[in-house]
């Protein structure tokens, strides 16, 4: 059966590619004549493809890796929009040798069978005209399906491919989405097309923006709402104002070819100074201006780089006092130190702490001691919003993208911290899904919102949770490659009940609250403030004295004026303390010989020494405990 088909398909060829079916597809026809007569294949022959040895794949992968990096979530979110079932999504060098493949885990076989394998070559000079191949001599984006495919062996496949230039118009690597299903129209492959060169153009214009990361880059395009997007021209240059790259849509908009604008000044193009150009750069490059051309016309644009004009920033020194914090722990305020010095260099922080004890107020005493003081500061409690609602938060949507829009659209939470600080509270709580995403645009700076395109933002992030991560990670709840793209500098903040600054921050929380009004604490109502637990930690605090000064006749709040539950705990009866360093040496011997016994995992550890794991950590600091020790 197999070889009736294979021999009627040889035959089809055979008639094509010598121009006596005239009704074909002249570039199908194209294709078929240069497997004949150039790579002298045969289209009835099966053999299996040939794949790169491991080292050599190594290799190929090791010289793209950059590119890797970029199409790795493009390729998935691409696979996803496809609803998956059935496609493979494929990135090839500009060999044609297939570097990844994004594919569901239960068809990985179906697809190797079909020859799609990691280190497979697919040129046309190994496996004839297929979607992969032919688009690398061709250059442009097209789709072979089934038949169209020069070998017998691959009509079952349908290949929708497009090529990605490199930053000076060269051929990079190809993006295709193939498909084993027989059901597969021509027609339906419109969509997928469609999809594919837009996951193409992404991937182009990420590798530009992180290629030319330490030029001059000017975006521009005919309107001034699609600067930004995929569409836009991208042209970089340098101190001097020498053009070093254009991609295609600049090559477009400024009607020149390629080899007339490298090594040009950038002032030849445009109607302006090279003085006048710098002084609109700015960091972010996300508010576009008019610019036109040497010949009138009107573009818009906006400068990436450090405006030439701008005064060197003023570093201001962390202000001693913060509003909405209190720093008297020691402790506390060596962390926020560290926390504000490696913000201040684009580090993410991640803030661990029980709940209700004042990561929000952590995170926001950073931004505003940061140098983004002056920007928004935005936060997403990742555990408050429902799943389905936490996309469009986060990420925004265009008007009309779905049933129950607003007309006219919403920023996410993202574009609102443009230029600022995004505080993502109980980070652990995110949806999978949610995660990639999010991963995605820490590691490209591009938003993309539901139903809109892509878009640059500048915006710093800090994430907190009370949950253990790692657990999370091993349980299959958190993404890993996420968890290290936000531990950047971990903080633990102390509970309520181990903070030294409990007076203090019992006397800024009544400040607060009584907003300049005079409320006096008894002494007695003091100290069993003091004295208590605190298990909902800074805000449950912050609830009772709030409450307390609001029922506060007199200006003067007494023990009985007290919850119940803080009157019933009973100061413990004091006795006469050891020696303190007898205390330290002995608890220093409790935690080694814990540790040991739990091999230092740190979540058995916090529970058999009945703490917090963050009490754990600050207790190892105290004592100079690290895991050589224990070895």
């Amino acid at each position: 059966m197999h070889n009736d088909h294979f021999s009627r398909h040889a035959q089809q060829v055979l008639t094509v590619a010598h121009g006596r079916d005239p009704s074909s597809d002249p570039s199908i026809a194209r294709s078929w004549l240069r497997c004949l007569e150039d790579y002298h294949l045969d289209p009835a022959q099966t053999i299996a493809p040939t794949v790169l040895e491991h080292g050599r794949l190594l290799e190929s992968r090791e010289r793209l890796q950059q590119v890797l990096h970029i199409a790795g979530s493009e390729m998935n979110s691409l696979h996803q929009q496809l609803s998956g079932a059935g496609h493979a999504v494929l990135l090839t060098d500009a060999r044609g040798v297939i570097l990844n493949c994004v594919t569901a885990p239960s068809e990985r076989k179906i697809f190797e069978r079909a020859g799609l394998w990691l280190g497979a070559d697919w040129s046309e000079a190994c496996e004839g005209t297929n979607g992969i191949g032919t688009c690398l001599v061709e250059r442009q984006s097209l789709t072979i399906h089934r038949d169209e495919h020069f070998r017998g062996r691959h009509t079952g496949l349908t290949c929708s491919a497009s090529p990605v230039f490199d930053p000076h118009g060269d051929l990079l690597a190809v993006l295709d989405v193939s498909s084993a299903r027989e059901a597969v129209s021509r027609q339906s492959q419109f969509h997928t097309m469609a999809l594919v060169n837009l996951s193409a153009k992404m991937i182009e214009s990420c590798y530009f923006l992180r290629h030319f990361e330490n030029h001059w880059l000017l975006r521009f395009h005919l309107q001034a709402e699609s600067v930004g997007l995929f569409s836009e021209g991208l042209l970089a240059f340098d101190g001097e104002g020498r053009i070093c790259a254009a991609n295609q849509s600049a090559l477009n908009l400024l009607g020149q070819r390629r080899g007339g604008l490298l090594g040009q000044p950038v002032e030849a193009f445009f109607d302006c100074s090279l003085d006048q150009l710098l002084g609109r750069a700015s960091a972010n490059a996300t508010a576009s201006w008019p610019l036109r051309t040497r010949d009138g016309r009107r573009l818009f644009a906006a400068l990436r780089g450090q405006a030439r004009s701008a005064p060197a920033p003023v570093v201001k020194p962390a202000p001693s006092r913060l509003p909405g914090i209190c720093l008297g722990d020691p402790a506390l305020q060596n962390d926020f130190r560290k926390a504000l010095r490696v913000f201040e260099r684009d580090v993410p922080l991640l803030i661990n702490g029980e709940t209700g004890s004042g990561k929000e107020a952590f995170a926001k005493a950073v931004h505003y001691a940061s140098q983004r003081a002056d920007q928004a500061f935005v936060a997403l409690n990742c555990a408050a919003i429902p799943e389905s609602l936490i996309e469009s938060e986060l990420f925004g949507y265009r008007g009309g993208s779905f049933t129950g829009a607003r007309k006219e659209g919403m920023q996410g939470k993202l574009q609102q911290a443009d230029g600022g600080t995004l505080f993502l509270d109980e980070i652990g709580d995110m949806p999978l899904a949610l995660q990639t995403r999010l991963l995605r645009v820490l590691e490209d700076r591009m938003v993309v919102p539901i139903g809109g395109e892509p878009q640059a933002v500048n915006v710093r992030i800090i994430s907190a949770t009370h949950r253990d991560l790692l657990d999370c990670i091993a349980n299959g709840s958190f993404r890993e490659d996420l968890y290290y793209r936000l531990h950047g500098l971990e903080i633990n903040l102390p509970p309520l009940r181990e903070r030294s600054d409990k007076a203090q921050l019992l006397d800024a929380l009544l400040a607060e609250v009584t907003q300049g009004q005079v409320v006096l604490l008894d002494e007695a109502a003091r100290q069993a403030l003091l004295g208590f637990t605190w298990p909902g930690n800074v805000r449950q605090l912050l609830n009772v004295l709030r409450t307390l000064a609001v029922l506060s006749e007199d200006g003067r709040i007494g023990f009985d004026d007290l919850p119940l539950v803080i009157r019933q705990v009973r100061t413990p009866v004091s006795v006469e303390p050891s020696p303190r360093f007898a205390l330290d040496d002995a608890e220093r011997v409790a935690l080694l010989d814990a540790l040991r016994q739990q091999r230092w995992h740190m979540t058995r550890t916090a529970e058999l020494l009945g703490v917090s794991r963050n009490t754990l950590y600050r207790k190892l600091r105290k004592h100079g405990i690290e895991r050589c020790l224990l070895t």
